[in-house]
Protein backbone atom coordinates (compact mmCIF):
# COMPACT_ATOMS: atom_id res chain seq x y z
CA UNK A 1 0.00 0.00 0.00
CA UNK A 2 1.46 3.02 -0.95
CA UNK A 3 0.78 6.29 1.47
CA UNK A 4 0.77 9.71 0.78
CA UNK A 5 3.34 10.51 2.59
CA UNK A 6 5.99 7.81 0.95
CA UNK A 7 7.51 10.40 -1.51
CA UNK A 8 9.99 12.03 0.12
CA UNK A 9 12.24 14.28 -1.70
CA UNK A 10 15.65 12.73 -3.00
CA UNK A 11 18.47 12.98 -0.41
CA UNK A 12 20.29 15.54 -2.64
CA UNK A 13 18.07 18.64 -2.47
CA UNK A 14 18.24 21.40 -4.59
CA UNK A 15 19.80 24.46 -3.74
CA UNK A 16 16.52 26.13 -3.22
CA UNK A 17 15.76 23.67 -0.64
CA UNK A 18 18.83 24.18 0.99
CA UNK A 19 18.78 27.92 1.17
CA UNK A 20 15.02 27.53 2.62
CA UNK A 21 16.17 25.22 5.27
CA UNK A 22 19.63 27.47 6.43
CA UNK A 23 17.27 30.23 6.66
CA UNK A 24 14.23 28.13 8.47
CA UNK A 25 17.31 27.33 10.93
CA UNK A 26 18.21 30.74 11.32
CA UNK A 27 15.21 31.65 12.15
CA UNK A 28 14.21 28.80 14.86
CA UNK A 29 17.79 29.79 16.11
CA UNK A 30 16.98 33.10 17.02
CA UNK A 31 13.68 32.48 18.73
CA UNK A 32 13.19 32.09 22.15
CA UNK A 33 12.01 29.10 23.44
CA UNK A 34 10.19 29.14 27.10
CA UNK A 35 9.68 26.16 29.25
CA UNK A 36 7.49 27.85 31.05
CA UNK A 37 4.36 30.53 30.61
CA UNK A 38 2.33 32.66 32.78
CA UNK A 39 -0.21 30.95 34.67
CA UNK A 40 -2.76 32.77 32.96
CA UNK A 41 -1.25 32.02 29.55
CA UNK A 42 -4.06 29.49 27.08
CA UNK A 43 -3.44 26.16 27.07
CA UNK A 44 -4.51 24.27 24.43
CA UNK A 45 -4.52 20.26 24.75
CA UNK A 46 -3.71 18.50 21.52
CA UNK A 47 -3.61 15.08 20.50
CA UNK A 48 -3.42 12.39 17.39
CA UNK A 49 -5.01 8.87 16.64
CA UNK A 50 -4.93 5.95 14.45
CA UNK A 51 -6.67 2.96 14.01
CA UNK A 52 -3.85 0.55 12.84
CA UNK A 53 -0.86 2.27 12.05
CA UNK A 54 -1.01 3.25 9.54
CA UNK A 55 -4.39 3.83 9.24
CA UNK A 56 -7.57 5.99 9.04
CA UNK A 57 -5.80 8.74 11.53
CA UNK A 58 -7.51 11.83 13.50
CA UNK A 59 -6.65 14.84 14.82
CA UNK A 60 -7.82 17.07 17.57
CA UNK A 61 -7.29 20.40 19.75
CA UNK A 62 -9.51 22.21 22.44
CA UNK A 63 -8.76 24.88 25.09
CA UNK A 64 -8.55 24.41 28.50
CA UNK A 65 -10.48 24.81 30.80
CA UNK A 66 -13.19 23.89 29.28
CA UNK A 67 -12.80 22.03 25.75
CA UNK A 68 -14.09 24.95 23.89
CA UNK A 69 -13.47 26.12 21.41
CA UNK A 70 -11.99 23.23 19.87
CA UNK A 71 -11.28 21.17 16.58
CA UNK A 72 -11.27 18.20 14.59
CA UNK A 73 -10.60 16.17 11.41
CA UNK A 74 -8.57 13.31 9.77
CA UNK A 75 -6.43 11.86 7.16
CA UNK A 76 -6.57 8.76 5.53
CA UNK A 77 -3.88 6.47 5.44
CA UNK A 78 -2.24 7.86 8.00
CA UNK A 79 -0.24 7.33 11.13
CA UNK A 80 -0.53 8.47 14.86
CA UNK A 81 3.30 10.47 14.77
CA UNK A 82 1.45 12.68 11.31
CA UNK A 83 -1.89 12.92 13.67
CA UNK A 84 0.08 14.57 16.69
CA UNK A 85 1.99 17.11 14.49
CA UNK A 86 -1.22 17.98 12.80
CA UNK A 87 -3.06 18.38 15.77
CA UNK A 88 -0.34 20.93 16.77
CA UNK A 89 -0.47 22.72 13.52
CA UNK A 90 -4.28 23.28 12.94
CA UNK A 91 -4.59 24.33 17.07
CA UNK A 92 -2.03 26.83 16.27
CA UNK A 93 -3.21 27.92 12.98
CA UNK A 94 -6.82 28.30 14.86
CA UNK A 95 -4.74 31.08 16.77
CA UNK A 96 -2.93 32.42 14.63
CA UNK A 97 -4.49 36.19 15.65
CA UNK A 98 -3.87 35.31 19.46
CA UNK A 99 -0.88 37.45 20.03
CA UNK A 100 -0.34 36.06 24.09
CA UNK A 101 1.55 32.79 24.87
CA UNK A 102 0.10 29.48 23.74
CA UNK A 103 0.94 26.54 25.53
CA UNK A 104 0.88 23.29 23.39
CA UNK A 105 -0.05 20.87 25.59
CA UNK A 106 0.66 16.91 24.49
CA UNK A 107 1.35 13.44 25.23
CA UNK A 108 3.28 12.83 22.39
CA UNK A 109 6.88 12.76 23.38
CA UNK A 110 7.72 13.29 19.67
CA UNK A 111 6.29 16.64 19.77
CA UNK A 112 7.17 17.95 22.95
CA UNK A 113 11.27 16.86 22.82
CA UNK A 114 11.48 18.19 19.25
CA UNK A 115 10.99 21.24 20.70
CA UNK A 116 12.42 21.28 24.49
CA UNK A 117 15.21 18.66 23.36
CA UNK A 118 15.86 20.90 19.60
CA UNK A 119 15.59 18.01 17.74
CA UNK A 120 14.75 20.42 15.27
CA UNK A 121 18.15 21.94 15.48
CA UNK A 122 20.14 18.62 14.73
CA UNK A 123 17.23 17.38 11.95
CA UNK A 124 17.73 21.10 10.21
CA UNK A 125 21.68 20.82 10.29
CA UNK A 126 21.91 17.58 9.13
CA UNK A 127 19.38 18.10 6.11
CA UNK A 128 16.42 16.56 7.39
CA UNK A 129 18.37 13.31 9.25
CA UNK A 130 17.76 12.59 12.48
CA UNK A 131 20.57 11.59 15.17
CA UNK A 132 20.84 7.65 13.42
CA UNK A 133 21.39 9.55 10.11
CA UNK A 134 17.47 8.33 8.69
CA UNK A 135 15.39 10.65 6.80
CA UNK A 136 13.17 12.77 9.23
CA UNK A 137 9.64 11.09 9.32
CA UNK A 138 7.23 13.39 8.00
CA UNK A 139 8.76 16.42 7.06
CA UNK A 140 6.51 17.83 5.01
CA UNK A 141 4.58 18.24 8.42
CA UNK A 142 7.47 19.26 10.45
CA UNK A 143 8.20 22.31 7.96
CA UNK A 144 4.55 22.95 8.14
CA UNK A 145 4.72 23.25 12.05
CA UNK A 146 8.10 25.27 11.65
CA UNK A 147 6.65 28.17 9.56
CA UNK A 148 3.56 28.53 12.18
CA UNK A 149 5.62 28.95 14.90
CA UNK A 150 8.01 31.07 13.06
CA UNK A 151 5.30 33.46 11.99
CA UNK A 152 3.84 33.58 15.66
CA UNK A 153 7.03 34.62 16.76
CA UNK A 154 9.47 34.55 19.45
CA UNK A 155 8.42 32.98 22.79
CA UNK A 156 5.02 32.80 22.00
CA UNK A 157 4.61 29.32 21.91
CA UNK A 158 5.58 26.73 24.81
CA UNK A 159 5.21 23.23 25.01
CA UNK A 160 4.02 21.09 27.67
CA UNK A 161 4.04 17.22 28.22
CA UNK A 162 1.07 15.42 29.66
CA UNK A 163 0.85 11.86 30.63
CA UNK A 164 -2.02 9.92 28.39
CA UNK A 165 -4.49 8.16 29.85
CA UNK A 166 -3.55 9.55 33.27
CA UNK A 167 -6.91 11.28 33.93
CA UNK A 168 -6.32 14.39 33.01
CA UNK A 169 -10.43 15.49 32.09
CA UNK A 170 -8.54 17.84 28.68
CA UNK A 171 -6.63 14.99 27.29
CA UNK A 172 -8.99 12.72 27.70
CA UNK A 173 -11.46 14.84 26.08
CA UNK A 174 -8.27 15.57 22.83
CA UNK A 175 -8.03 11.76 23.00
CA UNK A 176 -12.02 10.95 22.90
CA UNK A 177 -12.31 13.71 19.65
CA UNK A 178 -9.28 12.37 17.98
CA UNK A 179 -10.56 8.74 18.28
CA UNK A 180 -13.45 9.75 17.19
CA UNK A 181 -12.31 11.78 14.11
CA UNK A 182 -10.55 8.79 12.87
CA UNK A 183 -14.45 7.25 11.81
CA UNK A 184 -13.61 3.80 12.85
Amino acid sequence: MELPFDDLPPASAPADTRDRDKKLLHDLRAMQWPDRAPHAATHIYTDGACSGNPGPGGWAWAVAPDGKPYGSGSERPSTNQRMEIRAVIEALRAHRDHGEILVIVSDSTYVVNCFRQRWWEGWLSRGWKNSQRQPVANRELWEDLFDVLVSRGSGKTVFQWVKGHSGDPMNDLVDTLAVQATGA
